[in-house]
């Protein structure tokens, strides 16, 4: 598959960037998908054409950058090849639907597909567009939402909305569904544009981006957590899922209990938000480490409330003896940071060397249960992407196992995931305050002086808070 990218910012805004929308737009040749993607990045950079012969051939990608509630999210606009080309078209119909199928195919396996564009001209009927509808929706199936724009609607009076009033029980009787529509026009302005033609142009950029950004909030990504000691396996169990080095995987030198790094991955047509932390690191905390963990826990939880919540753990241990740090951690992230209500699945890495990776599982798991571990599901694997032959084979084995098991066990679309808040915050902190060395002294001044000036809280609220800590006071609500 060839792939041309063209940026469309700086530097800056990747550096910036907190997440990934990927966009493909498709449609007939002459459409309006060149102009589409220029409308939506406010450039030119898009070649367009001035019939109803396409321009673009195999597939573009502009990379954009937009601020959404206060964050940078970095969105790529797949421009694909025109449609319904005859022979004399720059890309014949039967080739660009090859093109497109074999896009949508290694996006849904790679980095999946949060929006597909359906991108029509509004003299097109109805019935001719149920070809090519068909054709992606038979390969995304329901895993991807599919939103209709109607472009060239720049003389449709009384306002460009009237077109799908018109138009809309006819797509509805031909057995199209979609999850979204803009009715638009993407003409370029010149000195000679009207009013009326600029205030069409603003309200098609006001309507396009509206329509990204509500498909966009339905699709939003699962959150998962990793969890264990260091040198586990967490970053390269992120690599592993995402098919490729996302996550540094070099000994982190911070060890700071629940410090994380987050990272946004896609396969089988979905998009995970992973939270790669540092858990406990021995089974009793020095008052620094105490206080640390104050600081890194408090922006864990906000962030994961920001984030919409949990959906699922993933605890990853390394194959060998069941250490007392394993059985603490367990208990940190299941029964205190998330009070049971997350599903919670076990990975154990550094298995390529067992004649079947399964048994360690068959030998082992009853330990586990005798240790207090329960968990709702597992995958033995290999995450040492480094290897060849035998264990090659195992690691590509290993990917597909891991990413089963997230599938499987992910919280239900139809249940809410998991969401802390400040008084989770507090029995997390009391549970912590279990592990402090008997000579560690833990000062109420101490936790809100980290709170007030490291987490940017009130000193009212950093001192409520400090005392529910150091005095077991009930937190209300």
């Amino acid at each position: 598959m060839s792939v041309s990218y063209t940026g469309s910012a700086s530097s800056k805004h990747a550096e910036e960037a907190s997440d990934t929308c990927n966009i493909v737009i498709f449609g007939e040749a002459g459409a309006g998908k060149s102009s589409l993607i220029n409308l939506i990045t406010s450039t030119e950079t898009a070649p367009t054409s001035c019939d109803t012969l396409g321009c673009t051939i195999g597939t573009n990608v502009y990379e954009h950058y937009v601020g959404i509630q206060g964050k940078i999210l970095k969105v790529n606009l797949f421009d694909t090849a025109g449609l319904d080309e005859g022979s004399e078209g720059i890309v014949p119909d039967g080739e660009a639907r090859k093109i497109l199928k074999e896009l949508l195919r290694t996006l849904l396996e790679r980095d999946g597909i949060h929006l597909l564009i359906y991108c029509v001209r509004s003299t097109k009927g109805i019935k001719a567009l149920c070809r090519n509808y068909e054709l992606c929706l038979s390969e995304v199936k329901q895993r991807v939402p599919i939103v209709l724009v109607v472009t060239g609607l720049e003389d449709k009076l009384p306002e460009m909305e009237g077109w799908w009033k018109t138009n809309q029980q006819s797509i509805s009787q031909f057995g199209m569904t979609f999850a979204g529509h803009a009715c638009i026009t993407a003409l370029t302005l010149d000195g000679d544009a009207t009013d009326t033609l600029k205030r069409r142009r603003h309200q098609s950029y006001d309507a396009v981006c509206k329509l990204i950004e509500e498909c966009r909030a339905k699709n939003k990504p699962k959150n998962i957590v990793i969890f264990g000691e260091t040198g586990a396996g967490k970053s390269s169990l992120v690599n592993l899922m995402a098919r490729k080095e996302v996550a540094d995987t070099s000994p982190d030198t911070k060890r700071c209990t629940l410090h994380w790094k987050d990272y946004t991955i896609g396969f089988g047509g979905e998009s995970y938000k992973v939270f790669d932390t540092v858990g406990l690191e021995e089974p009793q905390l020095g008052i620094t480490e105490y206080l640390g963990s104050v600081e890194n826990a408090y922006r864990l939880i906000k962030e994961l409330d920001r984030q919409g919540g949990i959906d699922l753990l993933l605890f990853c241990i390394r194959a060998g003896r069941l250490s007392p740090t394993i059985q603490s951690n367990y208990r940190l992230f299941h029964e205190f940071l998330c009070e049971k209500k997350v599903p919670i699945v076990l990975a154990i890495t550094n298995l390529e060397r067992e004649k079947r990776m399964e048994d360690w599982w068959e030998r082992e798991h009853n330990c586990l249960e005798q240790h207090g571990i329960l968990v709702a599901g597992h995958a033995c694997i290999t995450a040492a992407n480094k290897l060849d032959g035998r264990h090659k084979d195992l690691y590509e084995e290993s990917r597909v196992t891991i990413r089963n098991l997230v599938k499987q066990y992910i919280a239900d679309k139809q249940k809410p995931a998991w969401i802390g808040g400040d008084n989770l915050f507090v029995a997390l902190m009391r549970k912590l305050k279990e592990l402090l060395e008997r000579n560690s002294r833990l000062k109420r001044k101490d936790v809100a002086s980290r709170l007030t000036k490291r987490c940017g809280m009130s000193k009212e609220v950093a001192k409520e808070l400090a005392n529910m800590i150091k005095y077991d006071v009930v937190a209300a609500g």
